[in-house]
């Protein structure tokens, strides 16, 4: 079944994570645990697997090669191959003040006719129907799980075009509740590259800072993407590099 339930992969399956403890390693018990894994999904008509992608419900967005050679080396082993690579960054919030020039975009846009700020109950619908829109149902379950389990509004920041709809959004504290965790953020397409990502970003760190994060972090995003050069310009740093892996297994 697709993220979501809106449809089926019949053909997909994925391995989250796996462990094997230091103690009994080297006996063959991962590659046992693994290959179990593996036929279990091929007799269920599984012929393309990934590693750790299967969001929103991964523990790391994929394998974390300087971490775990061993976990590299037998996943290569058993046929799996990198599928592409994600980046998790990170930054302090000490002292963090929102750059003028942001700050001057942010008035530009504003007297345009845009609305910046936390999302009022009524905006809610729009928003979440431009998470899924853009960005695929994955997005908008993390929202709404996050509200629906006690998440303040005011952890949203939101952006609406002079017409009233909703074009953007950046949020925190979304997974599981630790308040330094960047994201979910998104613009809507036909809206990148006016500087509206830019401003979301940095009102949300200027937020996480006043509700006293000391740093702001996130797992996923492409280091050459837009997204990834968006968040060096304010500041971030690459901390470890993951890649996706992928096994397929012609019928």
């Amino acid at each position: 079944m697709a993220v979501g339930g809106d449809g089926l992969e019949p053909e997909q399956g994925w391995i989250p994570f796996f462990f094997v403890d230091p103690a009994v390693r080297r006996a063959g018990l991962g590659r046992r645990l693994l290959t179990g894994v593996l036929d279990w999904l091929a007799g269920h008509g599984r012929t393309r697997v990934d590693f750790a992608s299967y969001t929103p419900h991964y523990f790391l967005p994929g394998l974390d090669r300087d971490a775990y050679p061993e976990a590299a080396r037998l996943l290569t082993g058993l046929g799996f191959a990198p599928r592409l690579e994600a980046v998790a960054m990170d930054r302090g919030l000490v002292g963090y003040r929102m750059p003028e020039a942001v700050r001057q975009r942010a008035a530009a846009l504003a007297a345009e006719g845009y609305r910046f700020g936390t999302p009022r109950d009524d905006d809610l619908v729009g928003l979440l129907r431009l998470a899924e829109a853009e960005f695929g149902p994955d997005w908008p379950q993390t929202i709404r799980h996050a509200l629906d389990t006690g998440a303040p509004l005011d952890r949203i920041v939101s952006a609406h075009d002079p017409a009233g709809e909703a074009v953007g959004w950046a949020m925190h504290g979304a997974y599981e509740g630790p308040a330094e965790r960047f994201g979910p953020f998104g613009v809507r397409a036909d809206q990148r590259g006016t500087g509206l990502g830019k401003v979301l970003l940095h009102l949300t760190l200027e937020r996480m800072r006043a509700a006293g994060a000391h740093g702001a972090w996130f797992l996923w995003t492409g280091e050459g993407s837009p997204a990834g050069h968006l968040y060096r310009s304010a500041g971030f740093a690459t901390t470890r590099r993951f890649q996706v892996l992928r096994r397929e297994v012609r019928p």
